[in-house]
């Protein structure tokens, strides 16, 4: 089953005088979404009870919850004490998600810093192993990590990286990041066509099944020669790339990923938006791969 949802809460959310996240679930399940991923991007500060109460709202309203680990993990980073803060971001990320009742931490892997490219994708290796180890001692070996592909040259994650990292475990779920690939490719995804290519080398690399349940981020973005500037809405047209132009593809291969939106205040709104261009491409009954 695909299913669409935010990354965190839209303003709407809060216009509409909602104040909880534990109010989110019933309020995307209202708008017909099904996904909600949680962000722990500045640290990891949910407690123990909250989590638990967001759990049983997103069970009763069938909504699949993720969550996203901190942004200032670097597993490339050589430094002993910066290594540990990443494991610390990641299993403290893990245990909470299970508290949320989801079972996928999306993770920014690393940047280069003044290393060569080689060496810091080595650490990287290392650290996703390293921290496969320390959830497994902490019973957390249940928890999928999801390396999100990288929307800037000087951070690890393009998506011949990301897959070489998701080869090393079964366990590990490719986060692509669509926006991103658009933006580290300079408006690289125009076409249909442009999509397909991206999801030619998935399953080149890991197989039609696991390619099929892969973790997706969506939205527009601005970029520069560097890559990714910000994320943008829907609605601001000049942006790209366009979900029209992956919807299809979804549909025509059999897909059941989790499309997540990250555009900047409408999540949920251009979430719903996906919805119903995916319904629209359903509605066509292109035959299945």
């Amino acid at each position: 089953m695909i299913r669409f949802g935010p990354a965190g809460n839209s303003e709407s959310f809060y216009a509409q005088g909602y104040k909880a996240s534990w109010q989110a679930p019933a309020w995307l399940r209202a708008m017909g979404l099904s996904a909600y991923e949680y962000s722990f991007g500045r640290g990891v500060s949910l407690k123990e009870e909250m989590a638990e109460k967001i759990a049983g709202c997103a069970r009763e309203n069938d909504i699949a919850v993720s969550a996203h680990a901190p942004y200032f993990i670097n597993l490339a980073n050589p430094d002993r004490e910066k290594r540990e803060a990443s494991f610390r971001y990641i299993t403290d990320s893990a245990r909470l998600v299970c508290r949320l009742g989801g079972d996928r931490v999306v993770v920014h892997v690393g940047a280069l810093m003044k290393l060569e490219r080689e060496e810091a994708l080595q650490n990287c290796r290392e650290g996703l192993k390293e921290a496969y180890r320390r959830l497994d001692d902490l019973g957390l070996s249940h928890i999928h990590l999801c390396p999100e592909t990288m929307g800037r040259k000087s951070q690890i994650g393009d998506l011949k990286e990301t897959l070489g990292f998701c080869l090393m475990d079964e366990r590990l779920i490719p986060c692509i990041d669509f926006a991103h690939l658009h933006a580290l490719g300079q408006g690289a995804l125009n076409r249909e066509e442009d999509f397909a290519s991206v999801l030619d080398a998935i399953e080149a690399a890991l197989g039609l099944d696991r390619a099929r349940s892969m973790h997706i981020h969506f939205s527009t973005i601005e970029f520069t020669a560097a890559g990714e500037k910000r994320h943008r809405t829907f609605a601001e047209e000049k942006y790209g790339p366009r979900f029209e132009h992956l919807a299809p593809l979804l549909r025509e291969r059999g897909y059941a990923p989790r499309v997540i939106c990250e555009c900047h205040g409408t999540m949920a709104e251009d979430a719903k938006a996906m919805l119903e261009i995916y319904q629209s491409v359903e509605t066509q009954n292109i035959p299945l791969v």
